[in-house]
């Protein structure tokens, strides 16, 4: 009986490590997944924050363009370096886009899409390649700012992030757009 005693102590310490063994190799594979799904929701928070970032350069770059080229204000540099601005805005907004593309989720890929398509025609309309009243230049950038708040919400849906805004109402806020021409302003150039 004393060898018996002797192989189930022994066959309960083998188990014991293998148990300890196998408990510890899964938690450090979790742990180690953990940390690399972390690292890239940090990139692409990174990622999302900075695409925004260069569409909203854009943004203020045509509105300077628009408003300058249309007589809305007066211009804070020569119109062909308001040209320029749009133009290196344009391509950061470009270069951002594309890591967006690298890292995203395709919900946040399509919004992305969506923000270039109505950020685009901000962009055309500020340059002069549309034409259209002030009426339409507003509406191009409410749904600029429309489709920006979109895509805030899907990179928020892709990061884990909880909760949500109420995009009518955000949208309404904060709207940077030239104010309406009182009846006794002349209208300006395409209004």
């Amino acid at each position: 009986m004393d060898l018996v005693g002797q192989v189930v102590t022994i066959a309960a310490v083998v188990i014991g490590a293998l148990t300890t063994h196998l408990t510890n190799h899964l938690l450090e594979r979790q742990r180690v997944r953990h940390v690399l799904l972390t690292r890239w929701d940090e990139r692409k928070l990174e990622t999302y924050a900075q695409y925004v970032d260069a569409v909203r350069t854009c943004i203020y770059s045509a509105v300077a363009l628009y408003e300058a080229r249309t007589g809305l204000a007066r211009p804070i540099r020569p119109n062909d370096r308001l040209t320029e601005d749009l133009t290196d805005a344009e391509a950061a907004r470009s270069r951002a886009f594309e890591r967006v593309m690298l890292l995203a989720h395709e919900d946040v890929i399509e919004a992305a899409h969506e923000v270039n398509t109505a950020t685009k025609a901000v962009d055309w309309r500020a340059r002069g390649t549309t034409d259209g009243p002030l009426s339409e230049w507003r509406d191009l950038n409410r749904e600029a700012f429309r489709a920006i708040n979109a895509f805030h919400e899907a990179a928020r849906a892709d990061l884990g992030v909880l909760g949500t805004f109420q995009s009518a109402d955000h949208s309404a806020r904060a709207l940077i757009l030239p104010e309406s021409r009182r009846e006794s302003q002349p209208p300006a150039a395409g209004e």
